[in-house]
């Protein structure tokens, strides 16, 4: 496990607590002396999800699908009708 010091850990946290999410704990020390483990929290690691993740393709057609529904929910009508 890696062991930083106080000023290191200070210089570089964002970059050692996205290393302690992956899996890589780090210990702090003062003086050499080990004071605290950081360490990921049970189901802490974030957790990308839908488009995000890449999991997901869109069809072709996305931005045109249901779109006199869309419209005629805007307006008030039932699709289909004209305005």
């Amino acid at each position: 496990m890696k062991t930083v010091n106080i000023h290191d850990a200070k210089t570089h946290l964002s970059r050692l607590v996205d290393d302690a999410v992956k899996g890589q704990p780090f210990v702090i020390a003062k003086a050499g002396k080990p004071l605290v483990k950081v360490t990921v929290l049970g189901d802490a690691a974030p957790r990308r999800t839908g488009f995000l993740a890449g999991r997901i393709d869109a069809p072709a057609d996305f931005d045109e699908m249901a779109r006199d529904r869309i419209a005629a929910d805007f307006l008030g009508q039932e699709a289909g009708q004209g305005a």
